[in-house]
């Protein structure tokens, strides 16, 4: 395997469940010495990274915050070198803002606030939203230098690699339609492309079937991937690219303010928000409705604009099985009212089957198309070591690929996933993710419904309004 030449240095921030994952991937791919490579955590897992610390990684234990960054940064960074933020809360906004004024490439995996952000209520709902730290990075965006360094944002698995995946579906649908199937050049073709392909709702369809044979406790919190990040993003409102296919604004929706306006909030956690969703190995389920960046940044992208107004806009929204273990979690969490489990355990070496389905459910007037990755824990341990799972390859690989276009292509700006190559992600992503399927299946939220109680509130004229996919308790 031909390694990725660089002469700068590698900051990452966090070494959890991604961090760990990203860091044999810099070992494999990237032709630097280790000792150019830094580790800046907030925890400290050293016993975790002693195998990369022997090879000469430079691990440090300091949380950062809004009085100590610039100068911890500045020991390890300088122009022409790459900060990969893999922590949470750390403020995504002043690190890019840092970056751009030193010549720093950035990229992290989501949108993320300082501590004590998303559950202060002092802070308007609205404001704790992923639209709008999105939309506050965006305004400052237009404020840097143009063609300044890059900086490439929610460039993990979703939000992130499940973008390509996207583009990659509407290709094959728009060829099983009879459709003009060159590869869009522009923003603007795109969008045209999905209209033209008659899709209306697109979920990012993961079903988590891993198994572990140690299992969860009362009063602990377990998950295949980080638990505070999983939590955090859990308890924000439920958030959804809102499409122009819908009749109605669901009960306890609020529309923003401010920016696009392509996506709306339910006044409600995630983690009690659920809906109907399919996957090819999983079949039909119900999953939580958890806020993420692609939600906003695909509606945003795809939406063609007429006369100044949206006149095509998918709904897009995450549809999440965790594993079976993580759903009780979240139950219990629940149960004691959003009081955090006093353990916590990431699972690794105790699961002993399954996969992790992750792709992209795109609906419309063609039916129903899925294309992701089926990513069983042995393929991930065979290509990665035992000690990971299915889960982690497919946040850490599109990380991977994310620095590596960085670097070739240094001087973008402020960038999201919908604006690069999807071929070229896939391409660098596609040996850590296990079987990569497309398959059109018959299913819809409206299918085998009524069996047992006459539910209200169904559109039988239209199965991809959202009112059929939300689950009423």
């Amino acid at each position: 395997m031909a390694k990725f030449p660089y002469k700068g240095r590698i900051v990452m921030i966090g070494y959890g469940s991604v961090g760990r994952c990203t860091m044999p991937l810099i070992e494999r791919h990237f032709d630097m010495p280790l000792s150019r490579v830094t580790v800046i955590d907030g925890h400290d897992h050293t016993e975790d990274a002693a195998r990369f610390i022997a090879k000469g990684v430079n691990y440090i234990v300091e949380p950062l915050h809004e009085k100590n960054y610039t100068k911890v940064l500045s020991k390890h960074l300088g122009k022409g070198d790459l900060l990969i933020n893999l922590s949470v809360e750390v403020d995504s906004l002043a690190l890019i803002t840092w970056c751009q004024k030193q010549g720093v490439l950035y990229e992290d995996t989501c949108i993320e606030p300082w501590a004590n952000y998303y559950d202060n209520t002092a802070i308007p709902e609205e404001q704790r939203t992923n639209y709008f730290l999105r939309h506050r990075a965006m305004e400052a965006a237009k404020k840097f230098p143009k063609n300044g360094p890059s900086a490439l944002l929610t460039h993990g698995a979703n939000p992130g690699l499940v973008t390509h995946f996207i583009k990659r579906a509407l290709l094959d649908i728009a060829r099983m339609r009879g459709l003009k199937t060159t590869t869009p050049k522009s923003r603007e073709e795109w969008a045209k492309l999905m209209r033209d392909c008659g899709v209306k709702t697109i979920h990012v369809a993961e079903h988590d079937q891993q198994v572990t044979d140690v299992p969860k406790m009362a009063g602990e919190f377990v998950n295949t991937w980080s638990i505070p990040g999983f939590v955090g993003e859990g308890c924000q409102p439920a958030e959804l690219g809102w499409g122009t296919h819908e009749k109605k604004l669901p009960e306890n929706a609020v529309e923003h303010k401010v920016g696009s306006k392509a996506a709306i909030y339910l006044q409600q956690p995630g983690c009690t928000t659920e809906v109907r969703s399919w996957t090819p190995h999983g079949g039909p389920m119900i999953a939580y409705l958890i806020t993420h960046g692609e939600s906003i940044t695909t509606a945003d992208y795809f939406t063609v604009m007429e006369k100044g107004k949206a006149a095509y806009r998918p709904t897009v929204h995450y549809a999440y099985h965790p594993c079976d273990d993580a759903v009780l979690s979240v139950r219990e969490f629940q149960e004691k009212n959003f009081t955090m489990q006093t353990d916590v355990r990431l699972l690794g070496e105790e699961i002993v089957t399954g996969i992790d389905e992750l792709g992209v459910l795109l609906m419309g007037d063609f039916g129903a198309y899925w294309y992701g990755s089926q990513l069983s824990i042995e393929e991930a341990r065979r290509v990665m070591g035992p000690e990971y799972n299915a889960t982690s390859p497919q946040i850490a690989s599109p990380v991977l690929a994310g620095a590596i276009w960085l670097i070739e292509h240094p001087n973008e700006g402020v960038v999201e996933p919908e604006q690069i190559d999807h071929d070229y992600i896939l391409d660098i992503c596609r040996p850590y993710l296990g079987p990569v399927v497309g398959c059109f299946t018959d299913w819809t939220p409206l299918k085998d419904r009524n069996v047992l109680f006459k539910e209200k509130n169904l559109d039988q004229t239209d199965p991809w309004q959202f009112e059929n996919f939300r689950v009423r308790r």
